[in-house]
């Protein structure tokens, strides 16, 4: 079903002799919340800006309910950039109305949801304020404000919790789970994947331009390599780099991760933890989203 499914469908771009995107694709379902995630220079930002047809793309095509972006389809589109796209000197009510009406709002229409969206962000009492008046976090809050208030149809974030406080990200995230439990597409990207892990539907993993792993967390941790944490006091220095099929990723005190090869047997493992003496501990380690994007990002790629 293609009703309000975002799809980047094999998107390439090039900047003289620097590929940015390599034939990239992934697709944001509706009510869905897609985290995009990467290093920096890996492409977030310029996959974001051909979605909203601020940069064309070389080849590839972006489509929105199974036809190609038109002009009018990316005016329903709330972006909030990375960087402040705000007017630094205007007042933020005022601010708020004037974006409104370039999404085709009536002036009446644009205050009413203004206003409403700063009460809910909490910045109903700095509302006649300057945005340069503000702090970073509440440009946040304004310039997602921005990005809602005409009732957009997808949501593309780059970096949505930059400079948030705690309580900032968790309205933000109450926020974007609303949207998606109302069924619009939710794409962001961060580096706090903490939040990421927490609050994503499916994660997309971008490195050099190109899509390196995507699915659910669970779904990524199925495809990483088993770990194993084992605590045996007694044993030797060095008995674990003795194990056929597993490699020592780190130790702790009497306690080592390995991480199992494809000859690599858990039971085995065990056996030979056991003949050393007793085992305090032995279980399967489980990545978080950041354990699961190092391990992508930098050790697969110097492979």
């Amino acid at each position: 079903m293609t009703d309000r499914l975002l799809e980047i469908d094999r998107v390439s771009k090039r900047y003289g002799d620097l590929v940015a995107l390599r034939e990239l694709s992934f697709e944001v379902r509706a009510g869905d919340v897609f985290g995009f995630v990467g290093p920096n220079g890996a492409g977030k930002t310029t996959t974001m800006r051909i979605v909203l047809g601020v940069l064309a793309a070389d080849a590839g095509q972006v489509r929105w309910a199974g036809a190609p972006l038109s002009p009018e389809a990316r005016r329903r589109i709330g972006y909030m950039p990375e960087e402040r796209g705000l007017y630094p000197k205007m007042g933020v009510l005022e601010q708020l109305v004037y974006l409104g009406q370039l999404h085709g709002m009536r002036g009446a229409a644009a205050r009413a949801a203004a206003a409403r969206w700063l009460e809910r962000l909490g910045l109903a009492e700095r509302r006649g304020d300057q945005v340069q008046k503000l702090s970073q976090g509440n440009q946040q809050r304004v310039q997602l404000a921005a990005a809602l208030l005409f009732e957009p149809e997808v949501l593309v974030l780059d970096e949505p919790f930059s400079g948030l406080d705690p309580v900032a990200v968790d309205l933000m995230s109450e926020v974007l789970a609303e949207q998606a439990a109302a069924g619009i597409p939710v794409v962001f990207s961060s580096h706090q994947l903490e939040l990421v892990e927490r609050l994503c539907d499916r994660v997309g993993i971008i490195r050099s331009g190109r899509m390196v792993a995507m699915g659910t967390v669970d779904e990524l941790r199925r495809g990483a390599a088993a770990r194993l944490w084992v605590d045996a006091p007694a044993a030797p220095a060095g008995w674990a780099g003795r194990l056929p099929g597993a490699t020592v990723v780190r130790s702790d005190g009497s306690r080592t991760l390995l991480e199992l090869g494809p000859g690599g047997d858990d039971q085995a493992v065990l056996r030979a933890a056991l003949d050393t003496g007793p085992v305090r501990e032995f279980r399967r380690d489980v990545p978080s989203l950041s354990e699961l994007f190092r391990h992508v990002v930098v050790e697969r790629a110097d492979t």
